[in-house]
Parts: C-alpha cells; sequence; structure tokens
C-alpha cells in the first residue's frame, strides 16, 4: 500500500490564498482531482494530504501558483491545467521560464507575460531573428503576442512604425454588401489587429499614431509595390494568403525591419482551387538563417478550457479522413 503524508504550504496572505482557491475553491477542486489528494485551509495555509507521490506534485503546483499571485497575476483555471500538464509530463521546470520576465507592459500598466512554454519560445524567436512564422491554433496568442512585441520595438525606438495587414478574405460569409467606403470595408477583417493595439497602447496613444502614419492597418493588397525599411510588419491569417500572396509580401521587407507571420493551417478559408501560401512556404523557407518557424499547438491555448478541447476534437476529425483518403 502506498504510503499516505501531509504537506503544509503558508500563503503568508489571505489574499494569495484566495487567488490561488479560484472562485468555489474551483482550481484546488481541480488539484484534487488530478492526483487524488484532499487540501484542506487552515487560515492563511493549507494541508495537502494523500498518497507521498500525489502530494509532491500538488505541492509543487500549489507553490507555482503562489509564485504567480506573488506577481499579481490572477491565477485561471488555464494556470491550473498547464501546470498540472507540464507535472504529469515531468517538465514542470518550464513553468519557471514563463514566470521570470514579461513582454511589455499594457496602457494601464498591466505586464504582458508568457502564459506558456510554446509562447515564450516564439517570443525569444522574434527577439533574435528578423523574420518569424507562428503557426498555431487559435487562442495561442500568435498575433496578440506579435502585436505586443510591435510595440516594445516602437516604444525602444528600434523601428519607426508598425505595419499590421491580412489578407481579405472572408470565413465563409460575404462582406462585399457592408455599408460605407472601402475603410469601413476592410475594417471587419483587421478588428483583431486593432483590439490588439488597443489594449496595449490604449486608445488615445493608437489614433495618435494612426494619424501621424506611424501605425498603418491595411489589406495585403495595399503592401503590393512597396518597399518598407526601419518598421516592424505583422502579416495575419497567413493561411489564407495564396503562394504568391506570400512571395510578394516576404519581398516588401526592407532595411532595419522585422516581419512575424501568423496563421492557423487548419483554417484555411481560400477556394478549393488555391494553394496556402503559408503551407508553402514552411518548406520553401525552413532552411534559412534569419527565419525561424515557432508551431504553437493546443497546449498553448489561453483561451476558455473548452476552445483547447475542441481543437483537439476537430484534430481527431481530420486525422480519421486523411487516413480514409490515403486509402
Amino acid at each position: 500500500m502506498a504510503e499516505k503524508i501531509e504537506k503544509n504550504i503558508d500563503f503568508f496572505s489571505i489574499d494569495y490564498a484566495m487567488n490561488i482557491f479560484g472562485n468555489y475553491d474551483e482550481n484546488i477542486k481541480i488539484i484534487e482531482e488530478a492526483f487524488k489528494v484532499k487540501v484542506v485551509t487552515r487560515d492563511t495555509s493549507i494541508a495537502i494530504s494523500g498518497e507521498a507521490e500525489n502530494v509532491s506534485k500538488a505541492e509543487t503546483i500549489v507553490i507555482k501558483l503562489l509564485d504567480i499571485a506573488k506577481q499579481g497575476e490572477i491565477i485561471t483555471r488555464q494556470n491550473v491545467q498547464y501546470l498540472i500538464g507540464l507535472t504529469n509530463e515531468k517538465q514542470i521546470e518550464k513553468a519557471d521560464e514563463i514566470l521570470t520576465d514579461y513582454v511589455c507592459l499594457t496602457a494601464k500598466g498591466k505586464p504582458i507575460r508568457n502564459k506558456t512554454h510554446g509562447q515564450k519560445l516564439y517570443v525569444d524567436a522574434m527577439k533574435k531573428n528578423d523574420i518569424v512564422f507562428g503557426i498555431g491554433p487559435a487562442g495561442t496568442g500568435k498575433t496578440f503576442l506579435a502585436v505586443a512585441m510591435a510595440v516594445t520595438a516602437f516604444r525602444n525606438k528600434e523601428v519607426d512604425r508598425i505595419v499590421l495587414t491580412r489578407p481579405a478574405v472572408e470565413a465563409g460569409e460575404k462582406l462585399g454588401f457592408l455599408p460605407g467606403d472601402l475603410q469601413n470595408k476592410v475594417d471587419p477583417y483587421l478588428r483583431p489587429l486593432y483590439d490588439g493595439l488597443y489594449e496595449i497602447m490604449g486608445a488615445d496613444l493608437y489614433m495618435k499614431y494612426l494619424e501621424r502614419g506611424m501605425i498603418e492597418i491595411a489589406p495585403l493588397a495595399y503592401m503590393r509595390g512597396r518597399t518598407l525599411d526601419n518598421s516592424f510588419i505583422i502579416l495575419d491569417e497567413a493561411q489564407n494568403t495564396t503562394p504568391e500572396q506570400m512571395k510578394m509580401f516576404l519581398t516588401r521587407i526592407g532595411f532595419n525591419s522585422k516581419a512575424v507571420i501568423t496563421g492557423d493551417i487548419t483554417q484555411i478559408d481560400l477556394p478549393g482551387d488555391k494553394r496556402s501560401g503559408l503551407k508553402e512556404v514552411t518548406q520553401i523557407l525552413k532552411d534559412i538563417d534569419g527565419i525561424e518557424f515557432c508551431y504553437l499547438s493546443q497546449k498553448d491555448v489561453v483561451r476558455h478550457e473548452l476552445v483547447q478541447k475542441i481543437i483537439v476534437a476537430y484534430e481527431k476529425i481530420s486525422s480519421k479522413e486523411n487516413m480514409q483518403d490515403s486509402r
């Protein structure tokens, strides 16, 4: 019979304890269920009891959550489940990497941090390389972290402007009859880019730099014939570019510029007879120094926990269909 033990952890602050436990103790219940342990509160400390190995794992996770709480972060179910996953894979040391620094501060002074090991590798790649491809499913922070890095470079005067673009391809809907001028018609395509800049820069600064031409948001078709020097350029939804569009975009990059290309090759909205420029470029440029491909997965999803399960379910269906097609 496995040895039963009890470990005590002192939080020193009731605020830390409330943050770690979550609403209705939901975070602790996840830990209890994952490791078959019992967690009991004692003022500003908790006692974890159960089989020795499981108690040790639960203790490690609670200590990591305490580190997050001390940084002023609100602990979510996603934080807890991510740490449980790292523990089960015997990679809990990766949690320390995502707790040590932040990408940038928002207009309200809130730090934007990497929330997963995959996100940290992605941010590190953007620091080291002039061209980075961030490829992965929805909710992995591909676009938001790219915007955060662009704002950081702009604030540090490493670049003179931020250029954000994406192909104007509808996701199964037709937007051509929307009212207004051209800008009104393309705004729906570019909304995710606006949202990221609003949160990080604040609306006032965003509008100020937009009016001065230091921030530019435009459909991909507007990039043709230009050379973009001293710029941080982001191409979003790149899975919806054709090979010709991808080549056109990549050859716009000028001196002292960085480019980040983001996309999800499982969400291609191009007509059936069109090839995805993002899928093709992963083979064409994979061995070129200065260009890095970062692949994020469902483990890096930082949206609602159900998003991870949805992605996994679709991947299973896609795998079955591919197996049937190959027969």
